[in-house]
């Protein structure tokens, strides 16, 4: 296994508990837009076994050409032994990256591809935003529907230019909001469905969205292949 220790950039606070983290990226260090990576600081790997406190798995937040590794993250006051250090990680300082992967990609199958997330998770979908942006080929119409709090407003630059023939955006605050919405974008039988959140919302949208007819192959969650069923057969 290769780990890549490289150094924090810089740090962009997105809201009162959400920064981005920026590292360095060594030129043999690429990823392609829906990748998530481990993230490591250090001491991790001093003992016999690596201190698994010291270690979380995250999206990366940036695309290759930015030229930096982007973690968004929460940080409240209150938080895990990794989350505490990370907030003290000055510029300069180091951490590890290893084990890259990925889930959510592009499937550019002439479909329209809807994105649904809450809260951070909306991190994930940045990528993959820009990566359309990019080369919209083989995509027919690009839908996010993100769910937050006024407080927990995230990458509105993002969602704010997403306003072209290609893209639309619907910001909803609550789920009381969001339920309905949903159920309107599913009206589309053919459409691909991204979805990005915690658990219970992962359970909850897939609930629904089956429940109006989408099939579990229409689905994309940023999970392992082996949870993957575990969620799409529950539904």
């Amino acid at each position: 296994m290769e780990i890549y220790w490289v150094k924090l950039q810089a740090i962009r606070e997105e809201t009162p508990e959400i920064n981005t983290y920026y590292f360095e990226c060594p030129p043999e260090f690429t990823w392609e837009a829906g990748a998530h990576v481990h993230l490591a600081l250090e001491g991790f790997n001093a003992g016999e076994k690596p201190n698994r406190a010291l270690v979380r798995h995250m999206s990366i937040s940036t695309v290759v050409s930015e030229g930096m590794v982007g973690i968004t993250t929460r940080v409240k006051a209150d938080c895990s032994e990794f989350k505490a250090r990370l907030r003290q990680l000055a510029i300069g300082e180091k951490i590890a990256l290893f084990k890259l992967n990925h889930h959510l990609v592009l499937r550019r199958e002439n479909k329209r591809l809807y994105l649904l997330s809450s809260g951070v998770g909306l991190a994930s979908f940045r990528p993959l935003v820009l990566d359309y942006l990019a080369d919209t080929s083989n995509i027919e119409q690009l839908t996010m529907l993100h769910v937050t709090t006024q407080s927990d407003a995230l990458f509105t630059d993002l969602l704010g230019d997403a306003t072209s023939e290609q893209i639309h955006s619907q910001i909803v605050y609550g789920r009381n909001a969001y339920y309905p919405a949903v159920t309107d974008l599913a009206v589309d039988q053919d459409g691909i469905y991204y979805i990005v959140g915690s658990d219970e919302f992962l359970h909850e949208t897939i609930a629904l969205l089956t429940k109006q007819g989408i099939s579990p192959n229409q689905i994309m969650i940023d999970k392992h292949a082996t949870r993957q069923e575990a969620f799409l057969t529950k539904a």
